[in-house]
Protein backbone atom coordinates (compact mmCIF):
# COMPACT_ATOMS: atom_id res chain seq x y z
CA UNK A 1 0.00 0.00 0.00
CA UNK A 2 2.87 2.39 0.81
CA UNK A 3 4.61 1.78 -2.56
CA UNK A 4 1.39 2.48 -4.46
CA UNK A 5 0.83 5.63 -2.43
CA UNK A 6 4.34 7.01 -3.04
CA UNK A 7 4.22 6.21 -6.77
CA UNK A 8 0.90 8.04 -7.16
CA UNK A 9 2.25 11.04 -5.24
CA UNK A 10 5.30 11.31 -7.52
CA UNK A 11 3.13 10.90 -10.61
CA UNK A 12 0.76 13.60 -9.38
CA UNK A 13 3.59 16.05 -8.79
CA UNK A 14 5.00 15.28 -12.24
CA UNK A 15 1.75 16.17 -13.95
CA UNK A 16 1.83 19.75 -12.66
CA UNK A 17 5.12 21.50 -12.00
CA UNK A 18 3.46 24.50 -10.46
CA UNK A 19 0.48 24.40 -8.11
CA UNK A 20 -2.47 26.59 -8.97
CA UNK A 21 -2.69 29.91 -7.15
CA UNK A 22 -5.85 30.49 -5.14
CA UNK A 23 -7.39 33.86 -4.54
CA UNK A 24 -8.44 33.12 -0.97
CA UNK A 25 -5.61 33.73 1.51
CA UNK A 26 -6.33 30.62 3.60
CA UNK A 27 -7.18 27.55 1.55
CA UNK A 28 -5.29 25.99 -1.35
CA UNK A 29 -6.83 23.57 -3.85
CA UNK A 30 -6.86 19.86 -2.91
CA UNK A 31 -5.41 18.78 -6.28
CA UNK A 32 -2.65 19.89 -8.63
CA UNK A 33 -4.69 19.59 -11.80
CA UNK A 34 -7.62 21.61 -13.23
CA UNK A 35 -10.68 21.42 -10.99
CA UNK A 36 -14.15 20.33 -12.09
CA UNK A 37 -17.11 19.48 -9.90
CA UNK A 38 -19.49 16.55 -10.09
CA UNK A 39 -21.51 17.93 -7.17
CA UNK A 40 -21.81 21.28 -5.38
CA UNK A 41 -22.71 22.33 -1.87
CA UNK A 42 -26.35 22.10 -0.83
CA UNK A 43 -27.52 19.90 -3.68
CA UNK A 44 -30.85 18.27 -2.91
CA UNK A 45 -30.39 14.64 -1.86
CA UNK A 46 -32.79 12.14 -0.27
CA UNK A 47 -33.24 13.26 3.35
CA UNK A 48 -30.23 15.59 3.35
CA UNK A 49 -28.33 18.40 1.71
CA UNK A 50 -25.02 17.64 0.05
CA UNK A 51 -22.53 18.91 2.61
CA UNK A 52 -19.53 19.72 0.42
CA UNK A 53 -17.98 19.79 -3.04
CA UNK A 54 -17.41 16.67 -5.14
CA UNK A 55 -14.20 17.13 -7.11
CA UNK A 56 -13.75 15.05 -10.24
CA UNK A 57 -10.54 13.00 -10.29
CA UNK A 58 -10.21 12.48 -14.05
CA UNK A 59 -12.22 9.25 -13.88
CA UNK A 60 -9.64 7.34 -11.83
CA UNK A 61 -8.64 6.62 -8.24
CA UNK A 62 -5.28 7.28 -6.64
CA UNK A 63 -4.84 11.04 -7.16
CA UNK A 64 -2.76 12.74 -4.42
CA UNK A 65 -5.01 14.74 -2.08
CA UNK A 66 -3.37 17.86 -0.61
CA UNK A 67 -4.38 19.33 2.72
CA UNK A 68 -5.90 22.75 2.07
CA UNK A 69 -4.37 24.39 5.17
CA UNK A 70 -2.06 23.58 8.05
CA UNK A 71 -3.57 21.87 11.07
CA UNK A 72 -3.82 18.41 12.58
CA UNK A 73 -5.77 15.23 11.85
CA UNK A 74 -8.58 15.27 14.40
CA UNK A 75 -10.66 12.34 13.19
CA UNK A 76 -10.29 9.29 10.95
CA UNK A 77 -13.24 7.14 9.94
CA UNK A 78 -13.44 3.90 7.99
CA UNK A 79 -16.85 2.48 7.06
CA UNK A 80 -18.42 0.41 4.28
CA UNK A 81 -20.93 3.20 3.56
CA UNK A 82 -21.11 6.96 3.97
CA UNK A 83 -17.78 8.68 3.38
CA UNK A 84 -15.91 5.34 3.30
CA UNK A 85 -12.33 6.20 4.20
CA UNK A 86 -12.39 9.79 5.51
CA UNK A 87 -10.01 12.27 7.13
CA UNK A 88 -10.89 15.32 9.24
CA UNK A 89 -8.29 18.05 9.63
CA UNK A 90 -8.76 20.83 12.20
CA UNK A 91 -7.14 24.16 11.26
CA UNK A 92 -6.07 27.04 13.54
CA UNK A 93 -8.25 29.50 11.57
CA UNK A 94 -11.48 28.05 13.04
CA UNK A 95 -12.33 25.66 10.23
CA UNK A 96 -12.19 21.88 9.82
CA UNK A 97 -11.76 20.29 6.40
CA UNK A 98 -13.16 16.84 5.56
CA UNK A 99 -11.94 14.49 2.81
CA UNK A 100 -14.16 11.53 1.91
CA UNK A 101 -14.26 8.39 -0.28
CA UNK A 102 -10.47 8.07 -0.07
CA UNK A 103 -8.64 5.06 -1.47
CA UNK A 104 -5.68 5.19 0.95
CA UNK A 105 -4.42 7.31 3.78
CA UNK A 106 -0.87 8.66 3.99
CA UNK A 107 1.46 5.88 5.24
CA UNK A 108 1.77 7.01 8.87
CA UNK A 109 -2.00 7.45 9.16
CA UNK A 110 -2.64 4.12 7.42
CA UNK A 111 -0.37 2.28 9.87
CA UNK A 112 -2.16 3.86 12.83
CA UNK A 113 -5.58 2.92 11.45
CA UNK A 114 -4.52 -0.67 10.76
CA UNK A 115 -3.16 -1.06 14.29
CA UNK A 116 -6.47 0.15 15.72
CA UNK A 117 -8.47 -2.16 13.44
CA UNK A 118 -6.47 -5.17 14.60
CA UNK A 119 -6.61 -4.11 18.24
CA UNK A 120 -10.40 -3.76 18.04
CA UNK A 121 -10.79 -6.68 15.60
CA UNK A 122 -13.05 -4.68 13.28
CA UNK A 123 -12.83 -3.07 9.85
CA UNK A 124 -15.14 -0.18 10.75
CA UNK A 125 -13.51 2.38 13.06
CA UNK A 126 -14.05 5.97 14.12
CA UNK A 127 -10.83 7.35 15.58
CA UNK A 128 -9.94 10.63 17.32
CA UNK A 129 -6.13 10.86 17.59
CA UNK A 130 -4.60 13.44 19.89
CA UNK A 131 -3.77 16.78 18.24
CA UNK A 132 -0.01 16.19 18.39
CA UNK A 133 -0.07 12.82 16.64
CA UNK A 134 -0.59 13.85 13.01
CA UNK A 135 0.24 17.53 12.41
CA UNK A 136 -0.07 18.43 8.72
CA UNK A 137 1.24 21.27 6.61
CA UNK A 138 -0.57 23.25 3.97
CA UNK A 139 -0.20 21.37 0.70
CA UNK A 140 0.93 18.13 2.33
CA UNK A 141 -0.32 14.94 0.65
CA UNK A 142 -2.58 13.28 3.23
CA UNK A 143 -4.31 10.62 1.12
CA UNK A 144 -5.09 9.24 -2.32
CA UNK A 145 -8.52 9.87 -3.84
CA UNK A 146 -10.81 6.89 -4.26
CA UNK A 147 -14.31 5.47 -4.54
CA UNK A 148 -15.00 4.03 -1.07
CA UNK A 149 -18.25 4.20 0.90
CA UNK A 150 -21.48 5.41 -0.69
CA UNK A 151 -19.77 6.64 -3.83
CA UNK A 152 -21.00 6.14 -7.37
CA UNK A 153 -17.63 6.72 -9.01
CA UNK A 154 -14.10 8.00 -8.36
CA UNK A 155 -14.10 11.49 -6.83
CA UNK A 156 -13.14 13.47 -3.73
CA UNK A 157 -15.87 14.68 -1.43
CA UNK A 158 -14.50 17.70 0.44
CA UNK A 159 -16.19 19.76 3.13
CA UNK A 160 -15.34 22.87 5.10
CA UNK A 161 -16.95 23.10 8.54
CA UNK A 162 -16.92 25.70 11.28
CA UNK A 163 -15.00 23.83 13.98
CA UNK A 164 -16.90 25.25 16.96
CA UNK A 165 -20.36 24.29 15.69
CA UNK A 166 -19.47 21.47 13.22
CA UNK A 167 -21.56 23.43 10.70
CA UNK A 168 -20.81 22.72 7.02
CA UNK A 169 -20.45 25.85 4.88
CA UNK A 170 -20.12 26.22 1.13
CA UNK A 171 -16.42 25.78 0.20
CA UNK A 172 -16.91 27.15 -3.34
CA UNK A 173 -16.32 30.84 -2.41
CA UNK A 174 -12.75 29.84 -1.47
CA UNK A 175 -12.17 28.52 -5.01
CA UNK A 176 -14.04 30.89 -7.33
CA UNK A 177 -10.85 31.71 -9.23
CA UNK A 178 -9.94 28.03 -9.64
CA UNK A 179 -13.19 26.76 -11.17
CA UNK A 180 -14.62 28.55 -14.19
CA UNK A 181 -18.37 29.08 -14.35
CA UNK A 182 -20.24 31.47 -16.64
CA UNK A 183 -23.42 29.40 -17.05
CA UNK A 184 -26.70 30.43 -15.43
CA UNK A 185 -29.11 28.17 -13.54
CA UNK A 186 -32.04 26.83 -15.53
CA UNK A 187 -35.65 26.23 -14.46
CA UNK A 188 -37.91 23.67 -16.11
CA UNK A 189 -41.33 23.90 -14.47
CA UNK A 190 -43.37 25.57 -11.76
CA UNK A 191 -45.64 23.73 -9.31
CA UNK A 192 -48.78 25.44 -7.99
CA UNK A 193 -50.05 24.52 -4.52
CA UNK A 194 -53.60 25.73 -3.73
CA UNK A 195 -53.87 25.94 0.06
CA UNK A 196 -56.51 23.57 1.43
CA UNK A 197 -59.84 25.36 1.85
CA UNK A 198 -58.21 28.70 1.02
CA UNK A 199 -57.30 28.70 -2.66
CA UNK A 200 -57.79 27.20 -6.13
CA UNK A 201 -55.71 27.14 -9.31
CA UNK A 202 -57.51 26.69 -12.63
CA UNK A 203 -60.60 25.67 -10.66
CA UNK A 204 -58.80 22.83 -8.86
CA UNK A 205 -57.71 22.35 -5.28
CA UNK A 206 -54.99 19.87 -6.28
CA UNK A 207 -51.37 20.77 -6.90
CA UNK A 208 -50.21 20.68 -10.50
CA UNK A 209 -47.10 21.54 -12.48
CA UNK A 210 -46.81 23.84 -15.51
CA UNK A 211 -43.82 23.63 -17.83
CA UNK A 212 -41.66 26.65 -18.57
CA UNK A 213 -41.03 27.21 -22.28
CA UNK A 214 -39.02 29.70 -24.33
CA UNK A 215 -40.99 32.12 -26.47
CA UNK A 216 -39.45 35.07 -28.27
CA UNK A 217 -36.31 34.72 -26.17
CA UNK A 218 -38.14 34.66 -22.84
CA UNK A 219 -39.16 31.76 -20.61
CA UNK A 220 -42.88 31.73 -19.88
CA UNK A 221 -45.50 29.26 -18.68
CA UNK A 222 -46.55 26.81 -21.38
CA UNK A 223 -50.24 27.70 -20.81
CA UNK A 224 -52.29 30.41 -19.05
CA UNK A 225 -52.90 29.95 -15.33
CA UNK A 226 -55.70 31.48 -13.25
CA UNK A 227 -56.01 31.41 -9.48
CA UNK A 228 -58.02 32.71 -6.54
CA UNK A 229 -57.28 32.82 -2.84
CA UNK A 230 -54.08 31.59 -1.22
CA UNK A 231 -51.54 29.65 -3.26
CA UNK A 232 -47.97 28.51 -2.88
CA UNK A 233 -45.42 27.93 -5.61
CA UNK A 234 -42.48 25.64 -6.15
CA UNK A 235 -39.84 25.46 -8.86
CA UNK A 236 -37.82 22.65 -10.46
CA UNK A 237 -34.43 24.04 -11.37
CA UNK A 238 -30.74 23.12 -11.59
CA UNK A 239 -27.43 24.87 -12.00
CA UNK A 240 -24.74 24.13 -14.60
CA UNK A 241 -21.01 24.81 -14.91
CA UNK A 242 -18.55 25.21 -17.75
CA UNK A 243 -17.12 22.14 -19.50
CA UNK A 244 -19.29 19.64 -17.62
CA UNK A 245 -22.66 18.00 -18.23
CA UNK A 246 -23.51 17.68 -14.52
CA UNK A 247 -26.58 19.22 -12.92
CA UNK A 248 -25.98 21.05 -9.64
CA UNK A 249 -28.05 22.57 -6.87
CA UNK A 250 -29.18 26.20 -7.17
CA UNK A 251 -27.43 28.48 -4.69
CA UNK A 252 -30.18 31.11 -4.41
CA UNK A 253 -33.86 31.27 -5.42
CA UNK A 254 -35.91 34.44 -4.97
CA UNK A 255 -39.60 34.85 -5.82
CA UNK A 256 -41.14 38.28 -6.44
CA UNK A 257 -44.83 39.03 -6.90
CA UNK A 258 -45.63 42.46 -8.34
CA UNK A 259 -42.03 43.49 -7.58
CA UNK A 260 -42.28 42.51 -3.90
CA UNK A 261 -40.03 39.75 -2.60
CA UNK A 262 -42.12 37.01 -1.01
CA UNK A 263 -39.53 34.23 -0.65
CA UNK A 264 -35.79 33.58 -0.72
CA UNK A 265 -33.58 30.55 -0.25
CA UNK A 266 -29.79 30.86 0.01
CA UNK A 267 -28.05 27.53 0.48
CA UNK A 268 -24.69 28.46 1.99
CA UNK A 269 -24.64 26.58 5.33
CA UNK A 270 -26.69 24.29 7.53
CA UNK A 271 -26.51 22.42 10.80
CA UNK A 272 -26.73 18.64 10.76
CA UNK A 273 -29.84 18.85 12.94
CA UNK A 274 -31.49 20.77 10.09
CA UNK A 275 -30.59 18.22 7.42
CA UNK A 276 -33.82 16.23 7.27
CA UNK A 277 -35.82 19.47 7.17
CA UNK A 278 -35.05 19.37 3.45
CA UNK A 279 -38.14 17.16 3.34
CA UNK A 280 -40.29 20.05 4.52
CA UNK A 281 -38.89 22.48 1.95
CA UNK A 282 -38.95 20.18 -1.07
CA UNK A 283 -42.01 18.35 -2.36
CA UNK A 284 -41.40 15.03 -0.60
CA UNK A 285 -44.34 13.25 -2.22
CA UNK A 286 -43.37 14.40 -5.73
CA UNK A 287 -39.81 13.17 -5.29
CA UNK A 288 -40.99 9.80 -4.00
CA UNK A 289 -43.31 9.37 -7.00
CA UNK A 290 -41.33 10.86 -9.89
CA UNK A 291 -37.80 11.56 -8.59
CA UNK A 292 -38.34 15.23 -9.48
CA UNK A 293 -37.04 17.86 -7.07
CA UNK A 294 -39.38 20.83 -6.51
CA UNK A 295 -38.19 23.52 -4.12
CA UNK A 296 -41.19 25.14 -2.48
CA UNK A 297 -41.22 28.92 -2.44
CA UNK A 298 -43.07 29.11 0.85
CA UNK A 299 -42.27 27.96 4.35
CA UNK A 300 -43.90 25.01 6.08
CA UNK A 301 -45.38 25.97 9.44
CA UNK A 302 -42.75 23.93 11.25
CA UNK A 303 -39.82 25.24 9.19
CA UNK A 304 -36.39 24.57 10.75
CA UNK A 305 -34.18 25.88 7.95
CA UNK A 306 -32.37 29.16 8.54
CA UNK A 307 -31.55 29.33 4.84
CA UNK A 308 -35.22 30.07 4.01
CA UNK A 309 -36.91 33.46 4.31
CA UNK A 310 -40.63 33.81 3.61
CA UNK A 311 -41.76 37.19 4.92
CA UNK A 312 -44.90 37.83 6.93
CA UNK A 313 -47.08 35.30 5.11
CA UNK A 314 -44.42 32.54 4.87
CA UNK A 315 -44.28 33.02 1.09
CA UNK A 316 -47.96 32.22 0.56
CA UNK A 317 -49.37 34.45 -2.20
CA UNK A 318 -52.90 35.86 -1.89
CA UNK A 319 -54.78 36.35 -5.17
CA UNK A 320 -57.84 38.45 -4.31
CA UNK A 321 -58.18 40.88 -7.23
CA UNK A 322 -59.34 40.19 -10.77
CA UNK A 323 -56.18 41.27 -12.55
CA UNK A 324 -52.84 39.96 -13.76
CA UNK A 325 -50.29 39.20 -11.05
CA UNK A 326 -46.68 39.48 -12.20
CA UNK A 327 -44.38 36.72 -10.91
CA UNK A 328 -40.60 36.75 -11.19
CA UNK A 329 -38.10 34.07 -10.21
CA UNK A 330 -34.44 35.02 -9.84
CA UNK A 331 -32.05 32.07 -9.78
CA UNK A 332 -28.41 32.73 -8.86
CA UNK A 333 -25.30 30.62 -8.46
CA UNK A 334 -22.32 31.29 -6.18
CA UNK A 335 -20.62 33.27 -8.99
CA UNK A 336 -23.56 35.65 -9.38
CA UNK A 337 -24.69 34.18 -12.72
CA UNK A 338 -28.41 34.95 -12.76
CA UNK A 339 -31.42 33.76 -14.75
CA UNK A 340 -34.87 35.37 -14.70
CA UNK A 341 -38.24 33.71 -15.23
CA UNK A 342 -41.24 36.01 -15.60
CA UNK A 343 -44.83 34.84 -15.92
CA UNK A 344 -48.37 36.02 -15.26
CA UNK A 345 -51.07 34.46 -13.12
CA UNK A 346 -54.54 35.76 -13.87
CA UNK A 347 -56.59 36.66 -10.82
CA UNK A 348 -59.99 35.14 -11.56
CA UNK A 349 -62.79 34.79 -9.04
CA UNK A 350 -63.46 31.09 -8.55
CA UNK A 351 -65.32 29.05 -5.99
CA UNK A 352 -63.06 27.79 -3.21
CA UNK A 353 -64.53 24.56 -1.85
CA UNK A 354 -64.38 24.21 1.93
CA UNK A 355 -61.77 21.75 3.07
CA UNK A 356 -63.25 18.37 3.94
CA UNK A 357 -61.14 16.37 6.35
CA UNK A 358 -60.13 13.00 4.93
CA UNK A 359 -58.36 11.69 8.00
CA UNK A 360 -59.21 10.00 11.25
CA UNK A 361 -56.36 11.82 13.00
CA UNK A 362 -55.12 15.37 12.75
CA UNK A 363 -51.44 15.43 13.63
CA UNK A 364 -50.23 18.91 14.56
CA UNK A 365 -46.64 19.93 14.03
CA UNK A 366 -46.51 21.95 17.25
CA UNK A 367 -48.12 19.34 19.53
CA UNK A 368 -47.44 15.82 20.77
CA UNK A 369 -49.50 13.29 18.81
CA UNK A 370 -50.47 9.63 19.24
CA UNK A 371 -51.99 7.23 16.70
CA UNK A 372 -53.65 4.17 18.19
CA UNK A 373 -55.27 1.32 16.29
CA UNK A 374 -55.93 -2.29 17.34
CA UNK A 375 -52.49 -3.84 17.69
CA UNK A 376 -50.55 -0.66 16.82
CA UNK A 377 -49.39 2.55 18.47
CA UNK A 378 -47.24 5.41 17.19
CA UNK A 379 -46.07 8.42 19.18
CA UNK A 380 -45.16 11.57 17.20
CA UNK A 381 -43.60 14.14 19.57
CA UNK A 382 -43.90 17.87 19.10
CA UNK A 383 -41.74 19.22 16.28
CA UNK A 384 -41.42 15.95 14.36
CA UNK A 385 -43.71 17.19 11.54
CA UNK A 386 -43.10 20.17 9.27
CA UNK A 387 -46.82 20.94 8.93
CA UNK A 388 -50.15 19.58 10.09
CA UNK A 389 -51.08 16.21 8.56
CA UNK A 390 -54.46 14.51 8.32
CA UNK A 391 -53.98 10.77 8.70
CA UNK A 392 -56.47 8.22 7.41
CA UNK A 393 -55.07 4.96 8.74
CA UNK A 394 -55.97 1.63 7.18
CA UNK A 395 -55.53 -1.87 8.54
CA UNK A 396 -55.08 -4.85 6.23
CA UNK A 397 -55.96 -8.03 8.10
CA UNK A 398 -54.69 -11.52 7.41
CA UNK A 399 -55.44 -14.08 10.11
CA UNK A 400 -52.46 -16.20 9.01
CA UNK A 401 -49.92 -13.35 9.01
CA UNK A 402 -47.46 -12.57 11.78
CA UNK A 403 -49.09 -9.15 12.22
CA UNK A 404 -51.60 -6.88 10.52
CA UNK A 405 -50.39 -4.42 7.91
CA UNK A 406 -50.85 -0.79 9.00
CA UNK A 407 -51.03 2.04 6.49
CA UNK A 408 -50.35 5.19 8.45
CA UNK A 409 -50.80 7.42 5.41
CA UNK A 410 -51.62 6.82 1.75
CA UNK A 411 -48.47 8.69 0.67
CA UNK A 412 -45.19 8.81 2.66
CA UNK A 413 -44.92 11.73 5.10
CA UNK A 414 -41.46 12.59 6.47
CA UNK A 415 -40.71 12.82 10.18
CA UNK A 416 -37.83 14.97 11.34
CA UNK A 417 -36.30 12.21 13.44
CA UNK A 418 -37.15 8.75 14.71
CA UNK A 419 -40.54 8.18 16.33
CA UNK A 420 -41.45 4.99 18.30
CA UNK A 421 -43.80 2.54 16.57
CA UNK A 422 -45.22 -0.57 18.27
CA UNK A 423 -46.95 -3.41 16.40
CA UNK A 424 -48.53 -6.41 18.11
CA UNK A 425 -47.63 -9.90 16.93
CA UNK A 426 -50.68 -12.08 16.26
CA UNK A 427 -48.96 -15.32 15.22
CA UNK A 428 -45.52 -16.56 16.24
CA UNK A 429 -44.32 -19.09 13.63
CA UNK A 430 -40.86 -19.30 15.27
CA UNK A 431 -39.99 -19.44 18.96
CA UNK A 432 -36.84 -17.31 18.65
CA UNK A 433 -38.10 -13.74 19.02
CA UNK A 434 -34.85 -12.26 17.66
CA UNK A 435 -36.00 -13.37 14.18
CA UNK A 436 -38.89 -10.86 14.09
CA UNK A 437 -38.46 -7.38 12.65
CA UNK A 438 -40.56 -4.38 11.68
CA UNK A 439 -40.69 -3.92 7.92
CA UNK A 440 -41.93 -1.13 5.69
CA UNK A 441 -44.18 -2.27 2.86
CA UNK A 442 -43.68 -0.93 -0.69
CA UNK A 443 -45.91 -2.72 -3.18
CA UNK A 444 -45.11 -6.40 -2.72
CA UNK A 445 -41.69 -5.77 -1.21
CA UNK A 446 -40.66 -5.65 2.45
CA UNK A 447 -37.79 -3.46 3.63
CA UNK A 448 -36.01 -3.95 6.94
CA UNK A 449 -36.65 -1.28 9.59
CA UNK A 450 -35.50 -3.12 12.72
CA UNK A 451 -36.90 -3.26 16.20
CA UNK A 452 -36.91 -5.34 19.36
CA UNK A 453 -39.41 -7.86 20.72
CA UNK A 454 -41.12 -7.01 24.02
CA UNK A 455 -44.05 -8.94 25.54
CA UNK A 456 -45.70 -9.81 22.24
CA UNK A 457 -44.95 -6.47 20.58
CA UNK A 458 -42.30 -5.37 18.10
CA UNK A 459 -41.03 -1.87 18.80
CA UNK A 460 -39.00 0.10 16.26
CA UNK A 461 -38.15 3.74 15.45
CA UNK A 462 -39.50 5.03 12.11
CA UNK A 463 -38.87 8.25 10.15
CA UNK A 464 -41.84 8.23 7.77
CA UNK A 465 -45.59 7.86 8.01
CA UNK A 466 -45.87 4.96 5.59
CA UNK A 467 -47.03 1.32 5.67
CA UNK A 468 -45.58 -1.15 8.18
CA UNK A 469 -45.92 -4.73 9.41
CA UNK A 470 -43.88 -7.39 11.19
CA UNK A 471 -41.92 -10.05 9.30
CA UNK A 472 -39.65 -12.99 10.12
CA UNK A 473 -36.11 -13.70 8.94
CA UNK A 474 -34.63 -17.13 9.56
CA UNK A 475 -32.52 -17.27 6.40
CA UNK A 476 -28.74 -16.84 6.89
CA UNK A 477 -26.67 -14.59 4.60
CA UNK A 478 -25.23 -15.87 1.34
CA UNK A 479 -21.43 -15.89 1.15
CA UNK A 480 -20.06 -16.52 -2.33
CA UNK A 481 -16.30 -16.92 -2.99
CA UNK A 482 -15.01 -14.74 -5.82
CA UNK A 483 -12.39 -16.20 -8.18
CA UNK A 484 -11.57 -19.00 -5.74
CA UNK A 485 -8.99 -20.51 -8.09
CA UNK A 486 -7.12 -17.20 -8.21
CA UNK A 487 -6.70 -16.62 -4.47
CA UNK A 488 -3.13 -17.97 -4.33
CA UNK A 489 -2.05 -16.17 -7.50
CA UNK A 490 -3.75 -12.84 -6.82
CA UNK A 491 -2.77 -12.87 -3.13
CA UNK A 492 -6.31 -11.80 -2.29
CA UNK A 493 -9.23 -13.62 -0.68
CA UNK A 494 -12.57 -12.23 -1.84
CA UNK A 495 -16.26 -12.93 -1.27
CA UNK A 496 -19.56 -11.44 -2.30
CA UNK A 497 -22.06 -11.06 0.55
CA UNK A 498 -25.84 -10.80 0.25
CA UNK A 499 -28.87 -11.26 2.44
CA UNK A 500 -32.42 -11.76 1.24
CA UNK A 501 -34.31 -10.07 4.06
CA UNK A 502 -32.58 -7.83 6.59
CA UNK A 503 -29.05 -7.15 5.32
CA UNK A 504 -25.50 -7.74 6.56
CA UNK A 505 -24.89 -6.56 10.12
CA UNK A 506 -21.38 -7.84 10.81
CA UNK A 507 -18.61 -10.17 9.74
CA UNK A 508 -15.34 -11.46 11.14
CA UNK A 509 -12.54 -13.29 9.39
CA UNK A 510 -9.85 -15.45 10.95
CA UNK A 511 -6.81 -17.17 9.45
CA UNK A 512 -5.23 -19.93 11.50
CA UNK A 513 -7.52 -18.91 14.35
CA UNK A 514 -6.35 -15.28 14.46
CA UNK A 515 -8.24 -12.16 13.39
CA UNK A 516 -7.35 -10.76 9.97
CA UNK A 517 -8.59 -7.57 8.39
CA UNK A 518 -11.20 -7.86 5.65
CA UNK A 519 -12.33 -4.68 3.90
CA UNK A 520 -16.00 -4.35 2.97
CA UNK A 521 -17.93 -1.90 0.81
CA UNK A 522 -21.53 -1.31 -0.19
CA UNK A 523 -20.82 -3.01 -3.50
CA UNK A 524 -21.05 -6.09 -1.21
CA UNK A 525 -17.46 -7.12 -1.83
CA UNK A 526 -15.46 -8.46 1.10
CA UNK A 527 -11.71 -8.83 0.55
CA UNK A 528 -8.46 -9.55 2.40
CA UNK A 529 -5.10 -8.76 0.81
CA UNK A 530 -2.81 -11.52 2.02
CA UNK A 531 0.34 -9.37 1.99
CA UNK A 532 -1.29 -7.23 4.67
CA UNK A 533 -2.92 -10.08 6.63
CA UNK A 534 -0.09 -10.53 9.14
CA UNK A 535 0.31 -14.24 8.35
CA UNK A 536 3.35 -16.36 7.56
CA UNK A 537 3.98 -17.04 3.87
CA UNK A 538 5.02 -20.31 2.22
CA UNK A 539 2.53 -22.61 3.92
CA UNK A 540 -1.09 -23.77 3.94
CA UNK A 541 -3.56 -21.77 6.02
CA UNK A 542 -7.05 -22.30 7.41
CA UNK A 543 -9.67 -19.61 6.80
CA UNK A 544 -12.84 -19.12 8.84
CA UNK A 545 -15.33 -16.39 7.93
CA UNK A 546 -18.45 -15.67 9.99
CA UNK A 547 -21.17 -13.41 8.52
CA UNK A 548 -24.26 -12.29 10.48
CA UNK A 549 -27.45 -10.54 9.35
CA UNK A 550 -29.60 -8.12 11.36
CA UNK A 551 -31.75 -10.91 12.78
CA UNK A 552 -28.76 -12.83 14.04
CA UNK A 553 -28.71 -15.51 11.34
CA UNK A 554 -25.14 -16.70 10.80
CA UNK A 555 -23.23 -18.22 7.91
CA UNK A 556 -19.80 -19.73 8.57
CA UNK A 557 -17.42 -20.45 5.69
CA UNK A 558 -14.30 -22.56 6.18
CA UNK A 559 -11.56 -23.10 3.59
CA UNK A 560 -7.88 -23.89 3.15
CA UNK A 561 -5.46 -22.07 0.88
CA UNK A 562 -1.74 -21.75 0.24
CA UNK A 563 0.19 -18.52 0.63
Amino acid sequence: MKKGFLFSVLLGWGLFVQAQEVSHPSFRVPFDFPLYLSGNFGELRPNHFHGGLDFKTQGVEGKPVHCIEEGYVSRISVAPGGYGNALYVTHPNGYTSVYGHLKEFAPAIAEYVEEEQYARETFEVNLFPEASRFPVKKGEVIALSGNTGSSGGPHLHMEVRITETNEPIDPLPFYLSDIRDTRVPKAYSVMFYPQAGKGVVDGSTKKHAVTLVNRSGESVLSRPVSAWGEIGLGIRAYDYMNETSNMYGVYSVTLFVDSTEVFNSTVDRFLFDENRAINGWTDFDEYKRSRSWYMKSYLPEGNRLRMLRGGGNRGIVRIDEERDYQFLYLLKDAYGNTSRYRFTVRGKRQEIPPHASQGKYLLCWDQANVIQEPGMELAVPKGMLYENVEVATKIFCDSEAVAFVYQLHDTPVPLHTFCPLSIGIRNEPVADTTKYYVASVWGNALHYVGGTYENGWMKAPIRELATYTVAVDTVPPQVQPLNRRMWERSKEIAFRLSDKHTGIRSYKGKIDGKFVLFTYNLKRRLACRLKEARIESGKHHTLELEVTDFCGNVTVVKDRFYY
